[in-house]
């Protein structure tokens, strides 16, 4: 009888120093309350809390992924696209993460997911799937300004896809067809250029000295006698007869 109520006493008092005991993680704090009021943070390794008077909550530091979900955004073209994107945040102050907001985790992504559609309705369509890094720089700016009075840091915001209705796409690749057919007309063209300008320079040369065109005629002569065909026409310039000509009264005189 006597050993029960020495056992009782001992049993509660191992009870209130178990519950009093917490262990936290290398990656966890413990923000920790006295009667209410903030106390402190505590943590890594082994800490007490005296039940009732003390309250302790846990608080992860590790970088934290969120997936965002899909948001329709319209463009400043009036086009209606659906974008998803990912977060990356963690917390860098427990006390402000806990004390400034409620529920941290639930405010972030509510804001990451306003700041986004806010941002991309900024800008062309073009823009958004051009100049997508840039665009993840800004919110990622954005954000993180915004969450560091929570004690967040915003690490990383990437935008995963940017979706689009099936007539769109249409337009985009008809789009992207007129353009591949400008460049090539503009290609020809300045291959044409050249080459004209090449035939000027040769025929320059050719008014300038007869023999290079004898020369030339008789390349050509070669070249289509090379071919299998059954009839062949020479033709004959006028400038061949001339310089033939001259070459003759030379001879004469």
């Amino acid at each position: 009888m006597y050993m029960f109520e020495y056992l009782v006493p001992v049993i509660l008092l191992l009870a209130i120093i178990i519950s009093a005991v917490r262990i936290l993680r290398e990656y966890e704090r413990g923000v920790v309350f006295f009667l209410g009021r903030f106390q402190k943070v505590k943590g890594p390794g082994l800490i007490i809390v005296i039940p009732v008077i003390q309250k302790m909550v846990r608080v992860d530091l590790r970088v934290i992924t969120f997936d965002i979900p899909t948001q329709d955004v319209i463009s400043r073209d009036n086009v209606t696209v659906h974008v998803s994107a990912v977060l990356y945040f963690r917390v860098v102050d427990p006390e402000r993460a806990i004390i400034q907001v409620e529920h941290y985790f639930n405010a972030t992504s509510q804001l990451a997911q306003t700041t986004l559609r806010s941002v991309l309705g900024q800008h062309d369509l073009d823009e958004m799937l051009s100049q997508r890094d840039k665009l993840n720089v800004d919110i990622q700016n954005i954000l993180d300004d915004q969450t560091a009075s929570w004690g967040i840091k915003v690490t990383n915001v990437e935008i995963k896809h940017i979706d689009l209705n099936e007539s769109m796409i249409r337009a985009i690749a008809k789009q992207a067809e007129a353009e591949r057919e400008r460049r090539a007309k503009i290609i020809h063209a300045e291959g044409e250029l050249q080459a004209s300008e090449k035939l000027l320079m040769a025929a320059n040369v050719m008014s300038k000295n007869p023999q290079a065109l004898q020369l030339r005629y008789l390349q050509t002569l070669n070249d289509i006698s090379s071919e299998n065909a059954s009839t062949i026409i020479f033709p004959l310039p006028i400038e061949i007869m001339k310089a033939f000509s001259k070459k003759q009264s030379e001879q004469d005189e």
